[in-house]
């Protein structure tokens, strides 16, 4: 890449800024490579063959078909939450993590960082404490799933859940985040974000590369999250089986676009309370209040994506056939009470009513983490006169999930590590 001379300084400081960036990824491999014990594979007892050793706190019984009401069952307290990228999941996992806190419950947290060597597939031995034997009550931070080695941490009894988005929204969303960490964008032309998506969209062959870094966030990224292969062809015959293990694997596939019936349904699967799922809007980017994309890109969006494309539509269907058997008008009763009582923890949390930029949060516990390159991701500020019995209450709802993971003692010194390295190279 030639610079020219008036970008020359720029150039110089990117460069600069990737060299230092490098050595210092490199120092933290290395680290890394230290302080996670490989898993022995020569022991007499094979982990592969120990299952989870449940607690004395069973989970409820249960069916993969929703409870029509709380009368006949208990709150379940084991759950597998897989979570997709740019689908809302930031908020689910804050919802997890005060039922968990308020619960004594044990989360498998991954070794040192906040996802489990995302984009390589999830390994029991990338928790933090696993034993051969060990047994945790909830899954939920970022993988790419394999549910062997999921369901081993697990209580036979446990609830599988996960969330899909609409995929030419997502693929928008992707783009927009992750841009300046796939290398395969940088050759597009466009002066911003945008514009290299509309170029990429039109010829995404051209511009793609499957075994470039990180490209896997820009093609069937559900898919791919989920543990399949995300190059598939749609007519291909493992595609169907595909779509028939997740159907069966899962008690619940949420859906993004609607996120508060998909929390009813999971509150009712859960055998929760409505206080359980009350929440704010999480890790959101400040110009996420719509799509931009035209009705011919978003097709193109949706074409580029055809496997992900798929499994929306499957589980769309399956997703209101469920909203049916929880009942119409018990569904609308209650989405108005969740939005009441989320409105009303509102007013009496977050100062100014709303998100604002990352700039003007007052606190480094309620700042999320943002993108390379970008202040993008809003956040809160705490109303100063709050009442004694929300106070708590208002805090744990606006902490984004690595503040929060840390004070439910995740020890998270590599993300830690990477995010002093990005202040000191003003990433």
């Amino acid at each position: 890449m030639m610079c020219i001379q008036t970008q020359g300084k720029l150039c110089r400081s990117l460069w600069k800024g990737l060299v230092l960036g490098a050595v210092f990824t490199s120092f933290v491999i290395l680290l890394y490579s230290y302080a996670v014990p490989p898993l022995s594979l020569g022991s007499t007892e094979s982990p592969v063959n120990i299952p989870c050793l449940p607690s004395t706190r069973p989970n409820q019984s249960q069916s993969t078909s929703n409870a029509s009401s709380h009368t006949s069952c208990g709150p379940r307290h084991n759950l597998m939450f897989m979570k997709t990228h740019k689908t809302g999941s930031s908020t689910i996992l804050n919802i997890l993590f005060r039922y968990g806190q308020s619960h004594h419950l044990q989360f498998a947290f991954p070794r040192g960082r906040n996802d489990f060597d995302y984009p390589g597939y999830f390994q029991r031995w990338q928790v933090e404490g696993y034993h051969p034997g060990a047994c945790f009550n909830i899954i939920c931070n970022h993988m790419r799933y394999q549910h062997p080695e999921v369901s081993l941490l697990l209580p036979p009894d446990a609830t599988f859940v996960t969330i899909l988005r609409d995929p030419a929204l997502l693929f928008e969303s992707s783009f927009q985040y992750f841009a300046k960490v796939v290398p395969l964008t940088w050759t597009i032309p466009g002066s911003g974000a945008e514009e290299k998506m509309v170029k990429f969209l039109h010829n995404p062959l051209g511009y793609y590369d499957p075994s470039g870094f990180n490209a896997h966030y820009l093609h069937n990224l559900l898919t791919f999250d989920l543990g399949y292969d995300n190059k598939m062809d749609v007519g291909d015959p493992s595609v169907q089986h595909m779509v028939k293990q997740l159907d069966n694997r899962f008690h619940l596939v949420m859906l993004l676009e609607y996120f508060d019936e998909s929390l009813l349904l999971l509150r009712d699967l859960m055998c929760w309370e409505m206080d359980d799922v009350l929440y704010f809007k999480l890790n959101a980017r400040k110009d996420s209040r719509g799509s931009r994309l035209s009705s011919e890109m978003y097709k193109l969006a949706q074409d580029w994506n055809a496997l992900d494309t798929l499994l929306y539509r499957h589980f769309n269907a399956t997703f209101w056939k469920r909203v049916e058997d929880y009942g119409l008008e018990r569904m609308q009763q209650d989405l108005l009470e969740l939005r009441r009582r989320n409105e009303e923890l509102k007013r009496e949390c977050i100062a100014g009513g709303g998100p604002v930029d990352a700039s003007k949060i007052q606190e480094s516990g309620l700042q999320p983490w943002q993108p390379i390159g970008k202040m993008s991701i809003q956040g809160y500020n705490l109303k100063k006169n709050i009442s004694p019995h929300h106070k708590q209450l208002c805090r744990n709802m606006l902490t984004p999930e690595i503040q929060y993971m840390s004070k439910l003692g995740a020890d998270l010194w590599l993300t830690q590590l990477w995010g002093n390295i990005r202040s000191l190279l003003k990433w």
